[in-house]
């Protein structure tokens, strides 16, 4: 594996301590439409706020600037054309299920913006600085030399695991890349859904198949870190251990997907910050950077 489960688990630990303490509760709160994933306010109004829905990108969608129609059967006032940005854009796909399949151009965007989050910049030079001050015979060096080589090793695992995990293969196999959760069924039923999506997951169309990103897009990582990674044992025995491990953890990132987001909602926003974190960690674990 590309970092020690131990160095993780301490990243964690620090991380949430931050973000829970009494004294940053209510500094460290960001926006709420500044996390994807971030739960609503809890107000005590009389009746639950109706859930924005992402603006439509569809052909049947009216012209910028003109009243939309009713559909046959609808009473009332027309809705409210929303005014399509940037962040509308993205989010009509970034966060699935979608109301039509990803293209690749989706695909690939959505890899770049996985490599550009800003939690995972955190988190990556987070992890470097911990390694680096803690091993300074590490096969990366010590000082700011050994910093500079464990970041940039591990954006570039970032980047090609984005390219083939979410980009490349998805494309060329029509897999949606999104793990869609069950949050409304039990929860025994949730984590089996959550362990068997590393395996079996959704197609474009909607219909189940085999995660093709998982099976191939792991080894296909791995063998491509054998080329660049210092100090990693590159041997077949090797390799095939990393692969067993990297589908054996890959599930932890679907269980924080799939339980985080309740938690989130009955505690802080700041639940959400530290899921992002993990996704991640549990990422790199599972082969994916």
């Amino acid at each position: 594996m590309r970092f020690l489960v131990q160095r993780r688990a301490g990243l964690i630990l620090v991380i949430a301590a931050f973000f829970f303490f009494p004294s940053h509760c209510q500094a460290a709160q960001a926006p709420s439409d500044a996390i994807p994933n971030a739960p609503d306010p809890q107000t005590p109004a009389a009746s639950p706020v109706p859930k924005r829905e992402p603006c439509r990108k569809t052909a049947s969608d009216p012209a910028p600037g003109s009243a939309p129609s009713l559909s046959p059967g609808q009473t009332g006032p027309p809705p409210v054309p929303c005014k399509v940005t940037w962040a509308s854009r993205y989010d009509h796909f970034a966060n699935g299920p979608q109301e039509r399949p990803l293209t690749p151009r989706d695909k690939a965007w959505l890899a770049a913006r996985n490599v550009a989050d800003p939690f995972n910049n955190v988190t990556i030079l987070g992890e470097a600085a911990i390694a680096v001050g803690t091993d300074s015979h590490s096969p990366y060096g010590p000082g700011m030399a050994g910093y500079g080589r464990y970041v940039g090793v591990s954006y570039t695992q970032d980047m090609v695991g984005e390219f083939f995990v979410t980009f490349l293969i998805p494309s060329i196999v029509h897999q949606d890349p999104h793990y869609h959760r069950m949050p409304t069924a039990k929860i025994p039923r949730r984590i089996l859904h959550a362990t068997t999506r590393v395996v079996w997951t959704q197609s474009d169309s909607g219909k189940g198949m085999l995660n093709y990103a998982n099976i191939i897009g792991f080894a296909a990582c791995d063998g491509i870190s054998n080329l660049y990674v210092p100090g990693r044992e590159t041997d077949l025995t090797a390799s095939a251990s990393r692969y067993v491990i990297g589908l054996a953890t890959a599930p932890i990132d679907n269980y924080v997907t799939e339980f985080v987001p309740d938690l989130a909602r009955h505690i802080h926003v700041e639940v959400v910050v530290l899921q992002r974190i993990i996704n991640q960690v549990a990422r790199s674990e599972g082969g994916q950077p």
